[in-house]
């Protein structure tokens, strides 16, 4: 099991914490800031999902006019953390 932190850049959420499983799925996710209900509804679905497969669905997400969102943010939370899981 890994747990990773990652500050949030240009988002109004601050920083995204996640838990992986030993077999890379999503075990927890906890978004500082933000909108509130609309991440409890994106923690809720992404909960044990493969986490290689929700960063590519999130990843590249735009929030209006910004060159990122929260979804991105959590994409990226989840890359680092698999990566780190690996090493």
């Amino acid at each position: 099991m890994t747990t990773y932190t990652r500050k949030n850049v240009g988002t109004c959420s601050r920083s995204t914490t996640v838990t992986l499983n030993d077999d890379g799925t999503i075990r927890d996710i906890q978004i500082l800031g933000g909108c509130n209900g609309n991440l409890k509804g994106i923690r809720g679905l992404l909960i044990g999902m493969d986490a290689a497969e929700a960063a590519r669905r999130m990843e590249g997400t735009t929030c209006g006019p910004r060159p990122t969102s929260c979804p991105d943010q959590i994409a990226r939370a989840l890359k680092e953390a698999l990566a780190q899981n690996k090493g």
